[in-house]
């Protein structure tokens, strides 16, 4: 039976080139970077050839690069630390972020009391930017924290807007950046973000690592202690095979960003022709014009077939979700589609299908297949 691998934005086959430069480096980079000896300059080198090649493709400087286990801990080291530290009195966010965010908002709120706002969401799942404009009107010390790609929809947020709405009202601008770091080009001298976020695993490299941009001049503090590590910023002994992994990942997913890109809309294309076809009153949650490698789909198909259609498709061999990986386990809807669908749409069964440049028109067509036997 073929498998088929149809969530990518849950996380991603490791290239065979990533695997091989941290096979290398394994075997014969094993110094402690932190180490005067030569075992750990040579290692402290791939360290800083990583970080400044990762500079380069977002276009900022290296200094700003510091490596960590993944977007969730530098999600939670910069909303930690804003509050903490640059003593930020509000936070704006939206109830369709990611829970490394949410979860670190509402722990935030209840450790300090802080003021936290939603911004409103339109229906298509984009955020109304008149309300937040119209929030940042109250003058507080804020920081805006809004995903650049939604992990469960593929809604785009327009990050150079948003960043020069929150330069107009003083505001810090993080964003979780998790979906689209080597997805799509995002150069940080044109845009006025403060923060963003990434985890390897997300581009075709390593799961438990990744990295946060963090501006020049922020006055972050640390969230981890013990050494000196990453600026002093971030203690703790450097994965340097996963860090060189990942931007082995990252230059190879930019290098080839409009080839893959290209190919990737046109097989998310070619599912919604095929959707039409068999499926006609089937709906996209969000727009077809969403981010090229997600869609959300709500099928017309019984309520009953929900609990048991991501079981059904699985034991076809296809792996597809219903929302983002942590709620895989769960039949309850999203706390995303929560916010977008009406009680009737949210008990129909939904798919959450997500593409690399690994699936074929094949693919597509097994999984359509497997849909009309549902």
């Amino acid at each position: 039976m073929k498998k088929v691998y149809l969530d990518n934005a849950s996380t991603t086959a490791i290239r065979p080139e990533v695997i091989q430069e941290m096979i290398k480096i394994m075997s014969d980079d094993f110094g402690n970077p932190s180490s005067t000896h030569s075992f750990g300059r040579n290692t402290k080198t791939i360290i800083e050839l990583s970080r400044k090649n990762i500079a380069k493709y977002l276009n900022c400087s290296a200094q700003e690069i510091i490596f960590t286990s993944g977007g969730t801990e530098a999600n939670n080291w910069i909303l930690r630390s804003a509050v903490e530290d640059l003593k930020v009195e509000r936070i704006i966010t939206s109830k369709i972020e990611h829970h490394a965010v949410l979860y670190a908002v509402l722990a935030l709120q209840s450790d300090y009391n802080i003021q936290v706002d939603y911004v409103n969401i339109n229906p298509d799942g984009t955020i109304d930017l008149t309300n937040l404009s119209n929030l940042l009107a109250e003058e507080k010390k804020t920081i805006v924290s809004l995903m650049h790609v939604n992990n469960e929809t593929g809604t785009i947020l327009d990050l150079e807007r948003v960043g020069v709405i929150c330069k107009q009202y003083n505001a810090l601008f993080h964003s979780d950046t998790v979906q689209s770091v080597g997805k799509t080009e995002i150069d940080l001298q044109k845009t006025t973000v403060d923060f963003i976020v990434a985890s390897a695993h997300k581009f075709h490299g390593p799961k438990g690592t990744g990295f946060a941009f963090v501006r020049k001049n922020s006055g972050l503090q640390p969230l981890l202690f013990g050494g000196e590590q990453e600026k002093g910023l971030r203690a703790g002994t450097e994965a340097v095979h996963q860090i060189a992994g990942m931007a082995k990942a990252l230059a190879i997913s930019y290098e080839n960003l409009d080839q893959e890109r290209k190919y990737i809309s046109d097989l998310k294309m070619y599912l919604i022709n095929q959707l039409e076809i068999h499926f006609p009153d089937f709906r996209i949650v969000g727009n077809k014009e969403d981010f090229y490698n997600i869609i959300n789909i709500i099928l017309p198909f019984s309520s009953d077939k929900t609990a048991m259609l991501l079981f059904s498709l699985d034991m076809k061999g296809i792996a597809v979700s219903r929302g983002s990986a942590c709620q895989s386990g769960s039949i309850k809807p999203s706390h995303v589609l929560k916010e977008m669908l009406s009680e009737t749409d949210l008990k129909l069964p939904n798919l959450r299908i997500s593409f690399s440049h690994y699936n074929t028109r094949e693919d597509v067509d097994l999984l359509i297949s497997s849909l009309k036997t549902v």
